[in-house]
């Protein structure tokens, strides 16, 4: 089957073909670095890392981009409020420039840790302002802008199908329901493409341009990087539900303004990820930290499998129950891959037993990739050969084992969640420094952390019993 994906603009799933064969040009908006990276991040670039890895797995080369919001973007998300890197400034007693350092560090930290693949190229908006500005300019030439006192601004009247991203009803619109009414603006659709410095004070990122000393709007950078590293149409783009009416509708408008040229020809967009059954906010304190769960005793590995175990487009609840469920779902993967790499027969009995529902399973996994990249669905052939072949270990021969492992390694490519050896991590440092961990938290009777740290050292595929002379390890 061919790859098949559900284009936004679109509202339909569509045969994917690519400006040019096997090649795919990919644009991810990328995080604004002003705070915390916390596990909606995660969820957002994880779909992005599956894309990629899918892509690849079905023989496309693949060319990311990922810009770094480190200017520009207001607290509204459109034109009105504080740039957010200066309300992180003020938070933190620093300026602009080292907390979005600070902050940008810290999201690829977290990135490494769960196994997300960085872009081939990140580009920070600080460092592309010369493209933003040339890019308003050609605007201002075709007659898209003007100037009010606060900045300059794209009139989207001019622009006829402008929100066929969101289908938005321009005459329903009512101000404050989806956007700032700044004074001086013609339509409540439009949007800054340039916004002027305080005459009261001097802003940490600011730069001379043609209409006075300021810096970019949020959209203009995506539209100037976008097009600068991968053309002015390319094939794919990805972000969150919650940028298709204002961001990605805007940053459409004002690419196919200044290049008359369709921008992107399949948009790509996740959905929410729920906490707990409740909206992730900051009222709420629930938008946790990696750090904040691998405390609780669960590891990136789990945090992982779970947040990919659920389709991109479907709204999915992170949970401790579904932590709990991924950690055991795992351990099962974990045991069966041991099974396997103990097989020691040479001969095999009947190939054809396992080499039937390994390419069904091959053929399942493929198919539910291609449909829109279903991991749920690609997830489910991974079980169904599992539970075929575990009344079988026994009899299997070391070929066929091999045969499994083989493919196993392949998927991983794009899941990243299987462990393949096991007596290489047994002797890492990570497990002596939980068995450490776990004697610390028995002698001042915290049997919780005890007992949580337990099963990670299972995860591992290690048991421990407590005798009279200490903790001691055993192979599951």
């Amino acid at each position: 089957m061919p790859l098949a994906i559900y284009n936004t603009l679109t509202r339909q799933k569509e045969l994917f073909t690519p400006l040019k064969d096997k090649e795919v040009s990919l644009y991810t908006c990328g995080p604004t670095v002003y705070d915390h990276t916390h596990i909606g991040h995660i969820k957002s670039y994880l779909t992005w890392d599956i894309v990629k890895k899918s892509l690849r797995h079905l023989g496309f080369q693949v060319n990311q981009v990922m810009n770094i919001t480190d200017v520009g973007h207001l607290v509204s998300d459109e034109d009105a409020g504080e740039d957010k890197m200066e309300k992180g400034a003020r938070r933190e007693g620093k300026n602009a420039w080292e907390v979005a350092k600070h902050y940008e560090m810290e999201f690829f930290t977290t990135m490494d840790a769960v196994g997300i693949e960085r872009p081939n190229i990140v580009c920070r908006a600080t460092e592309h302002i010369a493209e933003q500005i040339d890019l308003v300019k050609k605007l201002e030439e075709k007659g898209y802008t003007y100037v009010i006192e606060d900045g300059v601004y794209f009139d989207t009247s001019k622009l006829p199908d402008y929100g066929k991203l969101a289908r938005l009803d321009k005459e329903g619109l009512q101000a404050g329901a989806r956007v700032e009414m700044i004074q001086g603006k013609k339509n409540i659709t439009d949007f800054a493409l340039w916004k002027f410095s305080p005459l009261d004070r001097v802003r940490d990122m600011e730069w001379d341009s043609p209409w006075g000393k300021g810096f970019p709007g949020w959209h203009i950078e995506c539209s100037a990087m976008s097009m600068k590293y991968l053309g002015e149409t390319f094939d794919l783009h990805g972000g969150g539900i919650d940028h298709i009416a204002v961001h990605h509708s805007n940053e459409i408008a004002q690419s196919e303004a200044a290049t008359g040229k369709p921008f992107v020809r399949y948009w790509m967009h996740h959905n929410h990820l729920l906490i707990e059954g409740e909206k992730m906010s900051k009222s709420l304190g629930n938008g946790y930290r990696l750090d904040q769960i691998t405390e609780r005793g669960f590891t990136p590995r789990e945090i992982r499998y779970l947040l990919i175990s659920s389709h991109y487009r479907a709204q999915q609840n992170f949970s401790q129950a579904a932590l709990e469920q991924s950690r055991n779902t795992l351990l099962s993967l974990d045991r069966f891959v041991r099974e396997l790499n103990t097989l020691s027969k040479e001969e095999e009995q009947d190939p054809s037993v396992t080499d039937s529902k390994l390419a069904q399973a091959k053929q399942a996994f493929k198919a539910a990739i291609e449909d829109d990249f279903n991991i749920p669905e690609a997830l489910a052939a991974v079980f169904e050969l599992v539970k075929q072949l575990n009344p079988l270990l026994a009899a299997l021969s070391l070929p066929e084992g091999q045969a499994v492992l083989d493919w196993l390694r392949e998927i991983d490519t794009i899941l990243g969640v299987f462990v393949f050896d096991f007596e290489e991590e047994s002797d890492s440092s990570e497990v002596q420094s939980l068995l450490t961990e776990r004697e610390q938290a028995r002698q001042a009777k915290d049997f919780a952390r005890s007992d949580q740290l337990r099963t990670q050292i299972e995860q591992h595929g290690f048991t421990v019993k407590d005798t009279p002379q200490g903790q001691k390890l055993e192979r599951i």
